[in-house]
């Protein structure tokens, strides 16, 4: 199978995993991405089991409303039944890293609001130790500069995400030539630098099930 078909196959195990889940009063977290939009797609078939969704990104929402889906404001919302979205990179731990798609502060939200977060992702972003893919990290505009100078004291080489302004009306660094043993404490310490909105890292809360697609099937792991 090829990416897409990869995608493809963990959004319909995502699908299948939630389905019993749902009862008609259920809200659903919805993510951004490709992954999460192969599963907002498949997530048709299901909208008249569930009351709606919160999504993590005005895309998302887009595509939601676009199926006949209600979304709700967070706000409105005490718990979600389930948060389901895709990752950059999982370890062993499902600690993750998440925010190619620049959505990572309202990820973060509706994570901690979920009950449960499902991650969903091809075998390409299964990795030993967290860091090869470029580390997000939102910021508030005229803190650029500064956070970028105290990441390069944790030993990253931060790079600003040129013409990216996030549904938060921020910016992102992405943190290059890292190697991340402890992924817990660094999300501590980046989440200290004064002008950080947030980071890419979900290691203090990571994934409780992480459905990853290999070549010849949909493989469920849980945190080890």
């Amino acid at each position: 199978m090829n990416q897409d078909q990869l995608k493809q196959a963990v959004a319909r195990a995502a699908i299948d995993y939630i389905a019993p889940k749902l009862e008609k009063d259920s809200i659903l977290g919805i993510g951004t991405g490709s992954t999460a939009n192969f599963f907002i797609d498949m997530l048709d078939e299901l909208k008249d089991d569930f009351a709606g969704a919160v999504a993590s990104s005005d895309a998302s929402a887009t595509k939601l409303k676009a199926l006949g889906i209600e979304v709700l404001d967070l706000n409105e919302v005490s718990e979600l039944v389930a948060y389901i979205d895709g990752a950059d990179e999982s370890n062993a731990q499902l600690a993750l890293i998440k925010g190619g798609g620049s959505a990572l502060t309202r990820e973060k939200i509706v994570r901690a609001v979920a009950r449960e977060f499902v991650c969903i992702a091809d075998e390409s972003k299964w990795v030993s130790v967290l860091g090869e893919f470029p580390l997000p990290v939102e910021v508030i505009p005229m803190a650029r500069s500064y956070v970028a100078r105290e990441l390069v004291k944790l030993g990253g080489d931060p790079v600003y995400r040129e013409g990216v302004v996030t549904d938060n009306g921020n910016v992102i660094l992405d943190v290059h030539n890292l190697s991340i043993v402890n992924p817990k404490e660094l999300e501590l310490q980046i989440n200290q630098i004064t002008g950080v909105v947030a980071n890419g890292l979900f290691a203090q809360r990571g994934a409780d099930v992480l459905l990853l697609g290999r070549s010849d099937a949909v493989e469920k792991l849980y945190p080890k």
